[in-house]
């Protein structure tokens, strides 16, 4: 990915003053943040986006681990979104690869690697995200898992820009019909597909730019290296030019 989009971001208050700090100072204002939110903020029964992930077990460890009153300060006062954005849909256009994640009857959890050319999780409106199964290694196991479950998770991590994209939703397996290939494939991406996932988006939310580590994608190295031999050969014929006027 190359672009670096605001901070104006769901998430982005709290995982950038809890989760980020890096300095003395950044943890002592965090202190008294926490007891300040612990004397003077009500908890309430409020139903949050957020609570898909922190759940009653998440909240409970959040209390024994004394984050909880600061986290639902946060989160009421700027809680994580459920539609896409203008902002994600950015993200997703730059995208070319992210993790999905699904539970199997046994209840074990599953991770896979999806990749395509960039942009190839796309909006199909303001609630669904779809993407291409393309053809694999025949082992079908997200297939299986969202037989029995719908529940998925996808993760996006931006390497370039060190910050990592978490959304929570159901997944619909689909017929990869003539429309939906159009709209979700490359010309050039040769790829067979062999049906469609729609993701019904429940939540979604920012992470901190902690612990990831700083990587650049090969095409972007290229093209800046391309760019710079070609200025370098143009700055060579100018200097040869200006050297043959000197004799």
């Amino acid at each position: 990915m190359k672009l670096k989009p605001g901070f104006n971001t769901p998430g982005f208050f709290i995982s950038n003053t809890y989760h980020c700090v890096e300095n003395q100072r950044q943890i002592t204002q965090l202190d008294a943040n926490i007891k300040a939110a612990q004397s003077t903020h009500t908890m309430t029964d409020k139903s949050l986006i957020s609570d898909i992930a922190f759940t009653p077990e998440v909240k409970a460890e959040q209390e024994k681990n004394q984050s909880r009153a600061f986290y639902q300060a946060a989160m009421e006062e700027r809680d994580w979104l459920d539609h896409v954005t203008q902002d994600l849909r950015v993200r997703l256009a730059e995208a070319d690869s992210f993790y999905l994640a699904t539970v199997g009857s046994d209840d074990h959890p599953y991770i896979q690697h999806r990749g395509g050319p960039r942009g190839f999780l796309v909006p199909l409106d303001d609630k669904r995200l779809a993407f291409a199964d393309f053809s694999g290694n025949q082992q079908f196991v997200s297939l299986g898992n969202l037989a029995t479950n719908s529940k998925a998770h996808i993760f996006i991590m931006d390497y370039a820009n060190k910050q990592r994209v978490k959304l929570w939703g159901n997944i619909e397996v689909s017929e990869a019909t003539p429309e939906l290939v159009e709209k979700l494939t490359h010309p050039k991406y040769l790829a067979k597909v062999e049906r469609v996932f729609i993701f019904t988006l429940s939540a979604w939310d920012l992470n901190c730019p902690q612990h990831i580590p700083h990587k650049v994608d090969i095409r972007d190295v290229k093209q800046a290296i391309t760019q710079l031999t070609m200025r370098v050969k143009e700055l060579e014929e100018e200097n040869a030019e200006l050297r043959s006027f000197v004799k």
